[in-house]
This record gives structure tokens, C-alpha cells and sequence, in this order.
């Protein structure tokens, strides 16, 4: 069996993680989060997003955090924002940022109460969001497009989706120009039997090189569907410093897919990230002290507590 000899870690910590803690993170906190994952070694980072501060009060100070990280051109990791709609994409577009996300759903009742949007209705919407990434003079140069898709495997209110049906929403944000998309297993309830039905699904008709996996550990299986997306060829995880990020529809439950349990596991299996472990945990420490519960990474917390131990 050939697995890949490196994968690229999407941090996504600052905003994935960061919007659902009911604590206000000031600016600076988030900025000196920000830059201790940069120093770590992490390829590509999303931190924050621009979305309306109504919807996301935790968020609102996204200009400000793009201020503070944004990097000369060529210099550091990729720096993305989440952009719900083309006001989203004027402000980021203004704020320098230039690799952008968007989002919608594999559930059309998911993505109606996230987004009060069809699936349609929204990728419609990203048209708009898009031109403007690909519009002459956007940028010095080429803004990136990242696509989400939610609820890939099941949805809380639908139940369980088909394979092809994620794999159609997939598509078709490829079709409207997004450079990569990420699956989301968005209530942590896919098992590797459904990630390698999605997988087997998906090749026929999109390129795995261009997919990315979104894992939740709510029941404790992110890391088996991590092996299970290495197996299928897939190089790209989101996961999330400490784990921060909870499952909305799972209260108390973990959430995301925690970075330094992703990186211990690909250590160990001699796979490259050109990411530092100790580091993301020093990262993970700085942020912990500022929210109101400890953070769930397994690998986190062994080496706090200095139960970690060598592998040599």
C-alpha cells in the first residue's frame, strides 16, 4: 500500500476554532496565536473570517488580525480568510488577503438554516465572490479560491448523505473556479467506511489532488478517517491547534480534528509536514489561558503534562 510522502496541514484554529468560544479573544491574543502557529512551520492558515460581525462577534476584528499577520509577497505561509458573499470579498480584497475560502453544504436544510441559501443559491452567490478574486488588478498577483463543503457525510437535520451527492456539490464549486475544496465531515459522525465510499465515489468524476479532508473527532474517529483518506491518496487535512472548536450539534462533544494529534500520528508514520509538534503545542498554550475549558488534543495535553515520550 503507497501512501503520500507528505501532506500539507491546513491550520484552521483562528477562525474555525476560535468563532464558536463564547469568551471575547482580543485582537492581540489572536494575533500572538497566529504568529506562534506561523513559527511552527504550517503551510497555509486560515485566520479569520469576513463575515458579518452580527452573525459572528468573535470574528469582527478580521481586518485588524489581517493587518497584523499579512506577510510579503512570497514570504511565510498561505494566509486565508472565509468570504460568505461579494461585501466579504470587498473587505478582504481591501485588507490585502489574498487566498480566500467560501462555503455551503451537502445538505440543502444544513446550508438554508447556515446561510438562509439553497445550495444553489449560494454557489450562485460565490459567481460573484470569484469574479472579483479574478478580476484584473484584484491583486499583485493571483488571489486562491478554497471551497467547504459541510455535511459531506451526514447532516443533523437530513441524516445521512449519499457519496454522489456531496461529490455533485464538489464539483460544481470546481466548476465556478475554486482551486481546491475541502470535505467536511461537519458533525464528526463519518467512519473510514463512509470516507472511503465518499473517496471511491468522488474519483470518477473530481480530481483527489485537489481534494482536502475536514475531519471532527465528536465520536473519536478523525484520525482513523485521516488513514483511511491517506489510503485513497488524499495529502490534505484541516485540523485545528489543540482542538479547539466544539460540534455545535453535539454539546460537550470534541470538535475538530486536533492539529498536534493529526502531527503525532504522521510522525510516527514517517510522513512529512514541515511541521514542528512542540511548536504547535507552545502555539496551542498561548491560546488556552483565554478560553473557559481546557483543550481536548490528546497529544496536547501528553506533552504538557510531560507524559510524552520519545519514540527512538
Amino acid at each position: 500500500m503507497s501512501l503520500p510522502k507528505r501532506v500539507r496541514i491546513v491550520e484552521v484554529g483562528p477562525r474555525d476554532g476560535l468563532q464558536n468560544e463564547k469568551e471575547t479573544i482580543p485582537t492581540g491574543v489572536k494575533v500572538g496565536f497566529i504568529e506562534a502557529l506561523i513559527s511552527a512551520g504550517l503551510p497555509e492558515i486560515e485566520f479569520g473570517s469576513f463575515v458579518s460581525p452580527r452573525w459572528i462577534p468573535q470574528l469582527a476584528d478580521a481586518e485588524a488580525v489581517a493587518a497584523a499577520v499579512r506577510r510579503d509577497e512570497g514570504g511565510g505561509p498561505t494566509l486565508t480568510a472565509l468570504v460568505p458573499n461579494e461585501q466579504g470579498m470587498r473587505r478582504a480584497l481591501a485588507s490585502g488577503v489574498r487566498s480566500i475560502a467560501v462555503f455551503t453544504a451537502a445538505s440543502e436544510t444544513f446550508n438554508m438554516r447556515n446561510t438562509n441559501a439553497t445550495i444553489e443559491e449560494s454557489i450562485e452567490r460565490f459567481r460573484a465572490v470569484i469574479d472579483l478574486a479574478r478580476a484584473p488588478g484584484a491583486s499583485e498577483r493571483p488571489i486562491r479560491v478554497r471551497g467547504y463543503v459541510s455535511t459531506a457525510f451526514a447532516c443533523p437535520f437530513e441524516g445521512p448523505v449519499p457519496p454522489a451527492r456531496a461529490a455533485d456539490v464538489a464539483a460544481r464549486l470546481f466548476e465556478i473556479g475554486c482551486d481546491e475544496v475541502s470535505i467536511g465531515d461537519t458533525i464528526g459522525v463519518a467512519t473510514p467506511r463512509h470516507v472511503t465510499a465518499f473517496l471511491e465515489t468522488a474519483r470518477d468524476r473530481l480530481d483527489l489532488a485537489r481534494l482536502a479532508l475536514h475531519l471532527h473527532d465528536t465520536r473519536g474517529t478523525a484520525l482513523a478517517n485521516v488513514y483511511a483518506g491517506l489510503q485513497a491518496g488524499i495529502a490534505v487535512f484541516d485540523s485545528s491547534a489543540g482542538g479547539l472548536g466544539g460540534c455545535p450539534y453535539a454539546p460537550g462533544a470534541a470538535g475538530n480534528l486536533a492539529s498536534e494529534d493529526l502531527l503525532y500520528m504522521l510522525d510516527g508514520m514517517g510522513i512529512e509536514t514541515g511541521v514542528d509538534l512542540q511548536k504547535v503545542v507552545e502555539a496551542s498554550a498561548r491560546i488556552e489561558p483565554h478560553l473557559s475549558h481546557p483543550l481536548p488534543s490528546k497529544a496536547y495535553q501528553a506533552v504538557r503534562s510531560r507524559k510524552d515520550v520519545s519514540r527512538d
